[in-house]
């Protein structure tokens, strides 16, 4: 699938994005249709961002400013200060998808280098990229550098955009001096200095690098005496303060000067007005007045009868400290600055291969990486596609509580809490919450008792069961949810928090019971990696299964991974790889692979297989180099309870990764057990994935 989307950012500070934003924005709003601009964080500044006015103004007229940006610097700053930065990723995958939906592109541009310190800009930047699925555009400063340092950055920029799990896209270094272009290309051919990703060299223009006239006037406040507009566009290379006499002063005026000059000295300006006029001396860029004053009467006389085709600003503050204001205007691209545009254009189109960039754009795939802020956004956009209808029979833990809001306001699932309303309400109301959208049955006094306790008995007399029996058994929570989903007034139900995995799935399986050719229910964790998602079964049902259960277990997790948009590759996990060990232990897992792939043939399996094996594509070339799954497994099956248990919490500790689950499987309708330690995260992942699970039923 196409990516559709780049995210360009400077590697350091005054590296020049906007050219190469703006090269690029160029090539694909020539191919690409409808093409959309997004900064995902701006300054702290209370004036618009510059580089989305003239990016909107130019390519995406019909984008307003607000669904071009996130969030400001400082609000950043604080959401990581207070350890909340998953909020602002969340937040950021939100809107870029907003955007994908009514635009065929969108070009992203990174935060400042002087937002944060610059070297945590290059990784949240990084960070960011990856989680939005962006493959990443690197700008490199190649000023006052010489062309094998340059080389050398090149290389470390690709190894660290490799390491961050961003797909690089290419590198652009900017800025270079003219004689350092063909050296470095040279480094660049060397083997060693290859990176993956191709690099682009664009040289520096010094006249892009300078305010117009317009930006100092616009920044000084400036009043424009003669209100001639034609040549506010000008460069100004430099400043000169005229304090000389004019003899003195037309010696050392050189191209594109601003004059500088106290208002009443009269006659430096008709000097400096002159020149303009002269083809004996340098075109200067225009006049600047200080202190207030006005030329004297009969010099403006002078003035107005003459047509001069540069702006006279003025300003109230003395010669130094309007230099000085003058000296700190940025170089700025604006919206209408033609020239500007053209010569920034000019420059990128004159040194890249546009159709080569066009022709990769086209091409660009969507990254494999998948991070657990990318996962966990994609459950709720999934379960809100189809929204299920989910109950939480355990309302007296604060965590139930807590995660039904987030997941109401969020809009993911409809609820039913199990309780007494009053304490329900009471606990709510302690902890500020808003739950009025939840639903909430009282199995103590609701008219669906006495219809649960007669299915319930039917069910069970088998069993000796009785109607008194019945009735009393629908005190217990967890039973009368899972008479909710049997029934079909739910479409799921989640416990656990307060319960035993037992109390949770036994109602489960004496109502629901398991789906057609399985006889056994399991679990699955998905283990959320930095890049990817893992599924790892069984870790927390089943302590010994044999060859059989083994199987089944391995064919229900990769249904499982498929539910989850990731493609099975199954791993069945043992002390050794193919034929190199024997044991009772190997042989249960060789028996288990060879039943799941009669069962399901057209599923990818491979064992018995060790895990280094099948996680690492090196030591699979070794081990087993003709396995469509060793080195790229992503449905690992453990042999036992005890092996799956440990390893997940292993990898979940020493990794940092995010284990969602467990998730049960096997049953006809979703039922999923909480840890009895979950955090309210956990309980909201597990509430959207229950959902996820009634919809494939609803469709299967």
């Amino acid at each position: 699938m196409q990516s559709n989307t780049f995210y360009v950012a400077s590697l350091e500070p005054e590296a020049g994005k906007l050219l190469v934003t703006m090269g690029i924005m160029e090539i694909l709003s020539r191919s690409m249709g409808k093409v959309a601009f997004f900064r995902p964080v701006i300054e702290n500044v209370h004036l618009r961002d510059p580089d989305i006015e003239l990016i909107l103004s130019r390519y995406c007229p019909a984008m307003s400013y607000e669904e071009s940006y996130g969030f400001r610097a400082d609000e950043v700053k604080s959401f990581v200060a207070e350890d909340k930065f998953k909020f602002v990723l969340e937040e950021l995958i939100s809107k870029l998808e907003t955007l994908k939906e009514g635009y065929d592109f969108v070009l992203c541009q990174g935060l400042n280098s002087t937002s944060f310190l610059s070297a945590f800009d290059v990784d949240i930047n990084m960070e960011i990229a990856k989680n939005l699925g962006c493959p990443f555009i690197g700008v490199i400063n190649g000023m006052n550098q010489t062309p094998r340092d340059i080389a050398k950055e090149i290389k470390i920029t690709a190894d660290a955009i490799k390491e961050s799990g961003c797909a690089h896209f290419a590198t652009f270094v900017n800025r270079m001096a003219e004689d350092t272009l063909g050296v470095l290309e040279v480094e660049l051919d060397e083997p060693d200095d290859t990176t993956g990703a191709p690099v682009f060299l664009l040289p520096e223009n010094g006249e892009l690098d300078k305010p117009s006239l317009a930006d100092i006037s616009k920044a000084l406040g400036c009043t424009n005496i003669t209100e001639a507009h034609e040549g506010m566009d000008r460069i100004v290379k430099q400043f000169k303060i005229a304090a000389m006499t004019v003899d003195h002063f037309l010696d050392h005026i050189e191209d594109g000067d601003l004059i500088i000059v106290p208002g009443d000295r009269d006659d430096i300006i008709l000097a400096s007005l002159s020149a303009l006029l002269s083809t004996n001396f340098p075109n200067i860029a225009g006049i600047l007045l200080t202190g207030g004053f006005y030329p004297g009467a009969n010099t403006m006389r002078l003035l107005d009868g003459n047509e001069f085709s540069s702006p006279l600003l003025s300003v109230k503050t003395d010669t130094y400290t309007t230099t000085k204001a003058a000296d700190s205007v940025p170089a700025l691209i604006n919206p209408g600055d033609e020239r500007k545009i053209a010569l920034a254009l000019g420059v990128f189109e004159n040194a890249v291969d546009t159709e080569q960039i066009r022709k990769m754009a086209a091409l660009t795939s969507t990254p494999e990486t998948v991070t657990p802020v990318m996962f966990e956004y994609s459950l709720f956009e999934r379960a809100r596609s189809s929204k299920k209808h989910i109950v939480l029979p355990e309302s007296s833990d604060e965590r139930i509580l807590r995660a039904t809001e987030i997941l109401l306001r969020r809009n993911v699932v409809n609820i039913t809490l199990l309780g007494n309303p009053n304490k329900i309400k009471a606990l709510n109301a302690s902890l500020g919450l808003n739950l009025d959208s939840a639903a909430i049955i009282d199995p103590a006094d609701s008219h669906l008792t006495d219809t649960f306790s007669t299915v319930y008995y039917e069910l069970r007399k088998h069993k000796n069961m009785t109607l008194d029996g019945a009735r009393d058994a629908m005190g217990n929570g967890s039973l009368f949810a899972t008479m909710m989903v049997y029934q079909g007034l739910a479409d799921g139900m989640v416990s656990g928090a307060i319960h035993t995995t037992a109390d949770t799935i036994r109602p489960a399986l004496q109502t629901i019971k398991t789906s057609p050719g399985i006889s056994v229910v399991s679990s699955v964790f998905l283990m959320c990696l930095d890049t990817r998602v893992l599924v790892y079964g069984d870790c927390a049902v089943n302590p010994d299964p044999n060859a059989e259960q083994l199987a089944e277990i391995a064919i229900s997790s990769a249904e499982t991974a498929q539910m989850f948009g990731i493609e099975p590759r199954v791993a069945m996990l043992s002390y050794s790889t193919g034929t190199s060990g024997k044991g009772d232990e190997v042989e249960k897992v060789r028996r288990a692979t060879a039943i799941a792939r009669e069962k399901r043939p057209d599923l990818l399996i491979e064992g018995p297989i060790q895990y280094d094996a099948a996680i690492e594509p090196s030591v699979a070339k070794t081990k087993m180099p003709d396995s469509e799954v060793a080195g790229h497994a992503t449905v690992f099956i453990f042999p036992d309870l005890n092996t799956g248990n440990n390893t997940y919490k292993a990898v979940q500790r020493s990794s940092g990764a995010v284990a969602i689950g467990p998730v049960l499987q096997g049953l006809k309708k979703p039922v999923n057990d909480l840890s009895r330690g979950c955090l309210v995260a956990d309980i909201v992942n597990t509430v959207a994935i229950t959902a996820i699970q009634a919809q494939a039923v609803e469709q299967s």
